[in-house]
């Protein structure tokens, strides 16, 4: 019966399968995959069928995965994962400047990450990148099920065994409206924003981490926290005034250059953190996989340091890999 089961299964399916799990929705899996709606059905049809399982249901008309659907999901990226590594092998083996990537990005690394792959990509246009953004959960998930090559995100993962290199400086700065009483106040203690309303991100991501560290320094409670879903409500949110967050600065470049939100100097800020680049230490990289990693290496600090230069101080390239080594054994 499993050897029937296996059989029956086809890659087209367990594709059209991983899509639709990653989205819920099979609208969008068919606007990413070209096809129409009613072929997505029928594929995901079938392939319950095969299974013996349902692997969606619909809750409150919304569509969720099953018990089954969840741990089958797993299993399929694994294979789709496995089926990748062997296809980029095989390319290597004729050239290093073609094949394909899949990167995963968290969502704080989306304003500059899409930035540097435009620039590898005009140096090695034979080469495709895909990219996978979520929160730092999520990309653990997709390192772990190997259905990404290499990762960008904040904390190393110590429930993995990865490889992990610094990228560059990721300062996590305080933000407030423009009108609030302590812009222009230097260096004063966290403890002048207790009456504030603190904006965080969602259960699962490195800023809320890095939120819940500096209360925890600095034996903080703030008189109401309000939690949102991403960056960009956080900071629609902030220069509305409803309130004050503790956020990447590599997600500020628009709104700083245009004046609509402003840094507090709070004592202890920026915070120095570092971006990572992130792999499976049993992954085995193609060359294609370790020049794209190389150019990052190279070329990620140098950019973002032009980028950002003037709204706070670098702390240079030695103490981004002092900190990465920090980072690394905490």
């Amino acid at each position: 019966m499993a050897l029937n089961f296996i059989r029956s299964l086809t890659l087209r399916q367990l594709q059209i399968f991983v899509v639709a799990s990653r989205y819920t929705s099979f609208a969008r899996a068919a606007e990413e995959l070209h096809l129409t709606q009613p072929a997505v059905s029928m594929q995901i049809h079938q392939l319950e069928e095969a299974v013996g399982l349902r692997l969606f249901e619909r809750i409150a008309r919304k569509l969720a995965l099953t018990e089954a659907g969840e741990k089958f999901s797993h299993h399929a990226s694994r294979i789709l994962g496995e089926i990748k590594d062997a296809e980029d092998a095989m390319t290597s083996l004729k050239q290093a400047d073609s094949g394909s990537i899949a990167v995963g990005i968290v969502s704080s690394a989306t304003y500059f990450a899409p930035k540097l792959l435009a620039m590898y990509s005009r140096i090695y246009p034979k080469v495709d990148v895909h990219f996978s953004v979520g929160n730092r959960d999520a990309l653990l998930r997709l390192l772990q099920d190997n259905a990404i090559d290499l990762a960008i995100m904040g904390r190393p993962p110590p429930e993995l065994d990865t490889t992990t290199e610094p990228l560059a400086w990721h300062p996590q700065v305080v933000i407030a409206p423009v009108d609030h009483p302590l812009v222009g106040a230097q260096r004063f203690d966290l403890q002048e924003l207790r009456g504030d309303t603190f904006l965080v991100r969602e259960p699962g991501s490195g800023t809320r981490m890095a939120a819940e560290e500096m209360f925890r320094q600095h034996l903080f409670t703030p008189a109401k926290v309000v939690t949102l879903g991403s960056n960009e409500t956080i900071k629609q949110a902030v220069i509305a005034g409803m309130g004050v967050s503790l956020i990447s600065l590599h997600t500020l470049l628009l709104e700083l250059r245009t004046g609509e939100l402003a840094l507090l100097d709070v004592n202890g800020t920026p915070i120095e953190r570092t971006w990572q680049i992130v792999h499976l230490r049993a992954k085995q990289l193609s060359p294609t996989c370790m020049i794209f990693r190389q150019f990052l290496l190279e070329e990620a600090a140098a950019y973002l340091e032009r980028e950002y230069a003037g709204f706070v101080p670098s702390p240079g390239r030695s103490k981004v890999l002092l900190k990465a080594v920090d980072d690394a054994s905490a």
